[in-house]
């Protein structure tokens, strides 16, 4: 289930996005855990079965109609289990009237997924 980001998920969060590889630097994966905090346009949903094992983070683009993934990760003794096309599928069943696009760094993962 998705639910979204609180900053008492903060460390969970980043954990999460630290995998992604260009969320290596502590010093970035600081500042976009920030941006995730603070900027309208983006936001961090984390993907919930009985622990917290991936998130996914979009951009709005209200001028697109569009939802950008920014970020997609599962915790690694997680992966292969279809994971992250559920949080693909969760998120278009929450926004059935954006399209959902993805970005240089999740465009090889979304254009594996079944529901995009």
């Amino acid at each position: 289930m998705l639910i979204r980001y609180k900053k008492t998920f903060e460390k969970i969060a980043m954990g999460l996005l630290s995998f992604m590889p260009t969320e290596k630097d502590l010093k970035k994966l600081q500042q976009t855990i920030k941006e995730y905090e603070t900027e309208e346009d983006w936001q961090l949903f984390l993907w919930k079965e009985e622990d917290i094992i991936g998130l996914i983070g979009v951009l709005y683009q209200n001028d697109a109609n569009a939802l950008v993934i920014q970020h997609i990760s599962v915790n690694p003794s997680h992966r292969f289990q279809g994971i992250g096309k559920k949080m693909v599928k969760a998120l278009r069943e929450m926004y059935t009237d954006k399209e959902i696009i993805s970005n240089e760094n999740t465009a090889a993962f979304i254009e594996k997924c079944d529901v995009c």
